[in-house]
């Protein structure tokens, strides 16, 4: 398979040689195929979101090689080749949801029509064709959580980076939009980068579990997740709670303290 993020010796060091220096991420070895899901989790503090703003081009590496998509990460930040979406949704409130899930097809210079009709496909993606009209300030946070993720799909980029997007929501709606995720990942076959601080959710969602270290993260286990469709039946199931249970002891395993910033609900 085609690796859409490789890393090989990665590292970040935040103000380097000064007093407050703070090695972020050592050594990172990872690498990321088309069409799978990953999920990022390990304690507060150990570089999760810092990586995945490295992969975006959001700050720079500090030692090592990355490339995405085939390509520096800066080139695929220019190039659009990944969309984002945080914890916040970070709509425009002054902008109808349409124009919202519009704006990187108007970065592209894409036409008025075109992009209209994508955007209106991409609400209808996640559920929401009839709050197309509607502004931001009038929907629920899960509602703007799938105009968020509508946004980052507009512009169809192989790869969508995602920073602890259902953070926010309360426990029921956060399953819904997590098998709302898993179901527009089948539709799209997109690659995903996921940042978590809860086991079950990386594990219901993942291909695999990539549990860091406390800072400085490093790469201590990966999880392989084979548990076939996702379905609300499948929380319940001895399987799901066996590869929770090793991602959970995986984290135990980094220190005593690491488990305290997981949520292992």
């Amino acid at each position: 398979m085609t690796d859409v993020v490789a890393m090989s010796g990665l590292s970040k060091v935040f103000n380097p040689g000064r007093a407050n220096q703070v090695d972020a991420l050592l050594e990172i070895d990872l690498k990321v195929s088309a069409g799978t899901f990953v999920s990022l989790i390990g304690p507060s503090g150990c570089g999760k979101s810092t990586l995945l703003r490295v992969i975006a081009d959001l700050t720079p590496p500090t030692g090592g090689t990355l490339s995405v998509n085939g390509k520096p990460a800066a080139q695929a930040r220019a190039d659009q080749d990944y969309g984002m979406a945080f914890q916040a949704a970070g709509l425009f409130d002054w902008r109808k949801v349409v124009r919202n899930v519009e704006l990187p097809l108007e970065l592209r210079r894409m036409g008025k029509a075109e992009r209209r009709t994508r955007a209106l496909a991409m609400l209808e993606l996640v559920k929401l064709p009839d709050f197309a009209e509607h502004y931001p300030w009038e929907l629920s946070g899960g509602m703007q959580q799938r105009v968020a993720i509508a946004r980052a799909l507009a512009a169809d980029p192989p790869l969508l980076l995602m920073d602890e997007p259902f953070g926010a929501l309360d426990e029921m709606t956060r399953e819904h939009m997590q098998a709302e995720l898993t179901r527009i990942c089948a539709a799209t076959q997109k690659t995903v980068v996921f940042v978590t601080h809860s086991i079950p959710e990386a594990v219901y969602l993942s291909d695999r579990v990539v549990v860091m270290s406390p800072r400085p993260g490093r790469i201590v286990k990966v999880v392989d997740v084979d548990l076939g469709a996702r379905t609300d039946d499948m929380r319940e199931q001895p399987q799901f709670f066996k590869k929770v249970t090793e991602v959970r002891e995986a984290l135990r395993g980094i220190g005593a303290g690491a488990p305290r910033g997981v949520d292992d609900r």
